[in-house]
C-alpha cells in the first residue's frame, strides 16, 4: 500500500514539474521576446503615427485565436505539437507586451513582476491544498474574462477610458486570473487523478501550462497596467 501511495505521490509530482516546468520556460520566452523586440528597435513596427499599429492588433487577436484554437484540440494533438504552439503563443505574447513595457519604469517593471511570482504561487497553492470545491467559480471567471477582453477591445478603438476606470479594470484584472489560478490548479489536480491514460496525461500537462502562462501573464500585465496609470 505504501508503495502505490508513494507511486501516486511521485506520478503527480512529476506532472506538475512538466507543468511549472514548460509554464516557466514559456515565460522565459516571452520575456526574451520582448527583450530582442526593445534591443533591436522592432518595436517600431508595432507603432504607428504615435498609436498602436495594425500589424500589432494582427499579432494580438492573432495570438488569440491561436490559444483558444491550442485549447480546443489540445486532447487530438501530439504532446510535442501542444508544445511548440504554446511556445509560439508566448512569442507572439512576448511582441504584444513590447509597447506596454517600453513606457514602463525599470522600477514598475520590478515590483509587478515580483508581486505576479508572489500572488500566483500563493493562489496555485491554495488551489492545489484546498479542500474547497472551486468549481462554481468557472462560471464566474469564464464571465469576467469575457468582459475584460471586452473591455479591452474598446480600449483599443476609443482610445485610454479615463485613469480610475484603469485602474478598476486592472484590479477586477488581477483578481480574475488570481482566482483563475487556483481554480485551474485544483482542476489539474482533479484530473490527474481521473484520466488514466499517460498520452492525455501529456497532453494535459501541456495544456495545463498553457492555461498557467495565461495567468501568470495575465496578472502581470495587469498589475504593470496599474503601476503605470499611478505614475
Amino acid at each position: 500500500m505504501k508503495r502505490i501511495a508513494s507511486k501516486v505521490s511521485g506520478g503527480i509530482e512529476s506532472y506538475l514539474r512538466k507543468i511549472f516546468g514548460l509554464m516557466t520556460a514559456a515565460v522565459g520566452v516571452t520575456a526574451l521576446t520582448t527583450f530582442i523586440m526593445l534591443i533591436s528597435g522592432a518595436w517600431a513596427a508595432l507603432i504607428s503615427h504615435g498609436g498602436l499599429s495594425i500589424t500589432y492588433y494582427i499579432i494580438v487577436f492573432g495570438g488569440f485565436a491561436l490559444s483558444i484554437w491550442a485549447q480546443m484540440r489540445a486532447f487530438s494533438m501530439p504532446p510535442a505539437t501542444a508544445k511548440l504552439l504554446l511556445f509560439l503563443y508566448s512569442v507572439l505574447m512576448g511582441i504584444a507586451l513590447t509597447p506596454m513595457i517600453l513606457v514602463s519604469s525599470g522600477i514598475s517593471i520590478i515590483i509587478a513582476l515580483i508581486l505576479t511570482m508572489v500572488m500566483f504561487a500563493c493562489m496555485a497553492l491554495f488551489g492545489y491544498k484546498t479542500a474547497k470545491d472551486l468549481s462554481f467559480l468557472g462560471t464566474f471567471l469564464f464571465m469576467g474574462m469575457i468582459g475584460l477582453i471586452i473591455v479591452g477591445i474598446v480600449s483599443m478603438i476609443m482610445g485610454p477610458l479615463g485613469v480610475v476606470f484603469n485602474q478598476i479594470v486592472s484590479l477586477v484584472g488581477v483578481l480574475v486570473f488570481a482566482l483563475f489560478t487556483a481554480y485551474d490548479m485544483q482542476y489539474l489536480k482533479n484530473a490527474y487523478y481521473a484520466i488514466g491514460d499517460g498520452e492525455q496525461k501529456n497532453q494535459l500537462a501541456v495544456l495545463g501550462a498553457l492555461h498557467m502562462y495565461i495567468s501568470f501573464v495575465a496578472i502581470f500585465q495587469y498589475l504593470l497596467g496599474f503601476l503605470n496609470s499611478r505614475d
